[in-house]
């Protein structure tokens, strides 16, 4: 396997954070670039553009990728990246979508995301922005599951149930 250029997406949370492990073991491994993306969610695509207009000021929406664009630099942290080749990016866009553009401009070799291991109802009213990567990104994915203990959820009847890893 030659990997060149492997992609991280990240929406900076702690799901994230075994990715980004994973994704920087693997670029030292083989001596890859690594490419690190955050997707701000275009809320235009998502709803009416008067209401996104009336939710959302430019100087708002500024404040945003400027806040994106800041945290990017941290990822992977200094200690880490220094003297490697990293390259971050922040776009605006459907999640899913995005990721699969920047991997195909780039001819990135392996994608490292994270997931958050949502299962049942949730996994089906909240959807899957790793398993859409997957059935469409160009080259391979490796899903990296954060390593939370398993811990009780409730679902929507308010029942408790356990949540297995």
């Amino acid at each position: 396997m030659n990997v060149q250029r492997i992609l991280f997406p990240t929406d900076f949370s702690e799901h994230s954070q075994a990715a980004e492990k994973s994704a920087c073991d693997l670029a030292d491994r083989f001596g890859a670039e690594l490419h690190v993306l955050h997707v701000l969610h275009d809320l235009f695509l998502t709803m009416p553009q008067t209401a996104a207009a009336l939710l959302i000021s430019p100087k708002a929406l500024d404040d945003v990728i400027n806040y994106a664009e800041a945290e990017i630099q941290k990822v992977p942290p200094s200690a880490w990246a220094s003297g490697k080749k990293v390259v971050r990016v922040v776009r605006i866009g459907t999640t899913h979508d995005a990721i699969v553009q920047y991997a195909n401009e780039n001819a990135i070799d392996l994608i490292v995301i994270g997931t958050h291991g949502h299962t049942g109802l949730r996994h089906v009213l909240l959807g899957s922005v790793a398993e859409r990567v997957v059935q469409h990104a160009p080259c391979s994915v490796l899903t990296v599951r954060s390593h939370r203990p398993a811990k009780v959820t409730e679902n929507v009847l308010q029942q408790p149930v356990l949540k297995t890893a």
